[in-house]
């Protein structure tokens, strides 16, 4: 592709997602055809199909075979700069009503990974809790998260349909003192198409996080996955 339509692609992209956000096209409705597109702005297909893929991959859109592309329903916002809120007050915040399932939570042996990260002997035991987050009965995010038994025994199933952070302060005194976190853009596997509901292949972000106590220790290891056509993240820098 030429800098001439590289840039013609995102000109058309963002028109097309302005008139998503001024509302001419609703959540959940279908887009008009490649070939009407290609009318209105003056443009080729190819350009189109472009701005429509990026569209797709950013989660703003989404495509049914056979049927044609749609508006993906409005966003979740969350900050991830943002340590006050958890995520049932931000998405509660936003008008809608938020939930966390548990899946399991089981107690495993650590493997050479965990065992480096809790800095545990190979055949340690870990708690490792599944669970799916909903925004108005709609999953959002899938979660897996492991924590070192020896700092967190007996860590109950119904009380981690809550916030896990005040769990661990209140329960085990454990204090988070910062997170780091690593974000990427990923394809559904079939895993996440089965916790999500979303078709095998859509994109998704996926959040690895590392929580550290007050030692410098890590208390717990997760890894998120967001469906890409229902979350979107805010990043807040302050100079």
């Amino acid at each position: 592709m030429s800098k001439d339509e590289n840039a013609l692609h995102i000109k058309v992209k963002e028109m097309i997602l302005k008139l998503i956000q001024s509302g001419e096209y609703m959540p959940d409705t279908k887009l008009p055809t490649e070939a009407e597109f290609c009318e209105k702005f003056g443009v080729s297909r190819t350009t189109v199909r472009t701005s429509l893929q990026q569209l797709a991959l950013e989660g703003y859109v989404y495509k049914q075979q056979g049927s044609g592309t749609f508006v993906a329903g409005k966003k979740v916002k969350q900050k991830l700069t943002s340590t006050v809120e958890n995520f049932s007050e931000q998405v509660a915040m936003q008008g809608k009503n938020p939930s966390i399932k548990v899946v399991c939570l089981d107690v495993i042996q650590a493997d050479s990974f965990l065992g480096e990260i809790f800095e545990l002997e190979k055949g340690d035991p870990v708690n490792k809790l599944v669970r799916i987050r909903e925004v108005n009965e709609e999953p959002l995010q899938y979660e897996v998260a492991y924590l070192p038994w020896r700092k967190t025994p007996g860590l109950n199933m119904k009380a981690c349909e809550n916030s896990l952070y005040s769990l661990l302060q209140k329960e085990y005194d454990a204090h988070i003192k910062k997170t780091v976190e690593y974000l990427e853009i990923v394809a559904a596997s079939k895993e996440m198409h089965e916790m999500l509901n979303i078709p095998v292949g859509s994109p998704c972000f996926s959040l690895e996080t590392y929580a550290y106590l007050e030692d410098d220790s890590v208390i717990e290891y997760s890894k998120t996955i967001f469906r890409g056509d229902m979350a979107n993240f805010v990043i807040e820098r302050n100079y």
